[in-house]
């Protein structure tokens, strides 16, 4: 099972300081946490979300992870995510590229579609291991309920701040339709510093992330530097970012970052690096583009950056398994098929 205490992220090892949000305080619609999580989401689209009340729910969710991970490998392989570009499932260590060289990356992790949890015990996407069976019911879908509740919650301070129509942004994420929302459980194995990225530089593909790290590792890449900066994991604390869809509904006002991940810093490197997200992403019909026709302050966003180009072509399905299928080794013919994996961070005109 994943330790429960750690050692100490290094005090010689600077970081990147994240705006902590007060979940708490944005559910009571108190105007100063608000304006703080509009900062954030504006600036680096990246921040700290305490009082968010999952704790439990994340320990349990790491469980399920350990038991997941401690299958014989040809079970696991019996519910391997496979080269079409769905993400649920079981992915094993090496099966996705982390850059354009080709380089294999280091994780495994199991991923629990968010229609598979609110339709249990009826299957609505895949079947699972039996790991993921037993904690369904008790774990699972409590976590991603509360999840869900939680980036919700968010969008709709989001949809309103961007001065769309009430319920805008959660129209886009309903519940009723299928989409590429999921929980993942990430085990990675200690490696050297000098093997460097675990997970390649990347934006994330939906709207917002909901993210559990234990152990340091992720890395942000702050506009206008260039240096890469870790951001400490904090007890209690999840951390939260703006991904793909979001940034592109609101014309570019909402940021969605690089990031990556890299070998925990000091003695932290020598242990299993576990992590927990959920990530919410819009319905697999919805068209990834500015919300333009919505709201005067996208349209003016966008007036104001002609050069940028904020019409996808895409719906949240095409891009989503977009990415994921050219990540996948399997599916590599050179470096353009890194590039076809990218999402905005890849493309200038966004």
């Amino acid at each position: 099972m994943p330790a429960t205490t750690f050692p100490a992220f290094p005090e010689d090892v600077p970081t990147h300081p994240l705006l902590v949000i007060d979940y708490e305080r944005i559910k009571a619609r108190n105007q100063d946490e608000i304006d703080r999580l509009w900062e954030a989401g504006t600036k680096l689209g990246f921040w700290y979300l305490k009082n968010h009340g999952v704790d439990e729910e994340a320990n349990g969710m790491f469980e399920m992870g350990a038991e997941t991970m401690e299958l014989p490998m040809e079970e696991k392989m019996k519910y391997e995510q496979g080269d079409d570009g769905m993400s649920f499932g079981y992915k094993a260590a090496g099966a996705n590229a982390v850059d354009a060289t080709g380089k294999k990356d280091a994780v495994e992790f199991i991923n629990v579609a968010k229609d598979d949890a609110l339709a249990w015990p009826k299957q609505a996407r895949r079947a699972y291991p039996s790991t993921v069976n037993a904690r369904m019911e008790s774990t699972i879908t409590p976590f991603i309920k509360k999840s869900l509740d939680i980036n919700n919650t968010l969008l709709e301070v989001f949809n309103d701040k961007l001065g769309l129509p009430a319920g805008k942004l959660l129209e886009k994420h309903s519940m009723e339709e299928y989409s590429g929302s999921e929980a993942r459980v990430i085990k990675t194995i200690p490696t050297p510093t000098e093997k460097g990225q675990l997970l390649g530089s990347h934006t994330d593909f939906g709207s917002l992330s909901f993210l559990h790290n234990r152990l340091g590792g992720l890395q942000v890449l702050v506009p206008g530097v260039d240096t890469w900066q870790y951001v400490k994991p904090i007890p209690g604390h999840a951390i939260c970012n703006i991904g793909d869809a979001l940034a592109l509904f609101s014309g570019g006002i909402l940021r969605s970052n690089l990031h990556r991940v890299v070998p925990p810093p000091g003695y932290q490197s020598t242990l299993i690096r576990w992590s927990l997200v959920f990530f919410t992403r819009p319905g697999n019909s919805v068209p990834l583009r500015a919300l333009v026709e919505d709201s005067p302050i996208v349209a003016e966003a966008v007036a104001k950056h002609p050069e940028k180009d904020f019409e996808t072509g895409s719906t949240s399905y095409e891009w989503f398994s977009r990415r994921i299928k050219y990540q996948r080794i399997n599916n590599r013919k050179g470096p353009e098929t890194w590039m076809a994996s990218r999402g905005t961070e890849a493309n200038p005109e966004v």
